[in-house]
């Protein structure tokens, strides 16, 4: 009977683990937004338009897509600062820290609801970026 009661609990804390680290991934879309992978950021990184890191200030000074202007979500990220970086009417990608991270599905969110209407959400971020062997800052 103890063994039984051993699996169960087992069972429970292997479902509840697997439900909250599923519950912490960023959304698949954001409403307004273009979800975009590596291949496609490269694309649109390679026409000159705006990358957003909305990631900690210590993550951004490791490492980050060249050219990206940090925004950090908590501290740096307003309607003025994102309209100073892209205007309203131009494309722009805003990414962070992967699927873990959510906060450039917020930012993604906040940016549409300003008006923005070519919202690129990258959500693999920065790991995908890194893992696609494309070039960071500093490399």
């Amino acid at each position: 009977m103890r063994h039984v009661s051993y699996t169960v609990s087992f069972i429970l804390l292997l479902v509840g683990a697997t439900l909250t680290a599923h519950a912490q991934e960023s959304p698949l879309t954001v409403e307004g937004a273009t979800t975009i992978t590596a291949d496609v950021a490269k694309t649109l990184y390679d026409k000159g338009v705006p990358f957003i890191d909305v990631r900690t200030d210590d993550l951004f000074a490791t490492s980050h897509i060249p050219g990206a202007i940090h925004l950090e979500l908590f501290n740096a990220f307003d309607e003025t600062s994102l309209v100073n970086a892209a205007s309203k009417d131009k494309e722009v990608i805003i990414y962070c820290a992967g699927p873990g991270c959510k906060r450039s599905s917020k930012a993604c969110i906040k940016a549409v609801s300003w008006g923005y209407k070519k919202v690129y959400y990258f959500r693999g971020g920065f790991p995908e970026w890194r893992a696609a062997g494309l070039p960071t800052d500093p490399p």
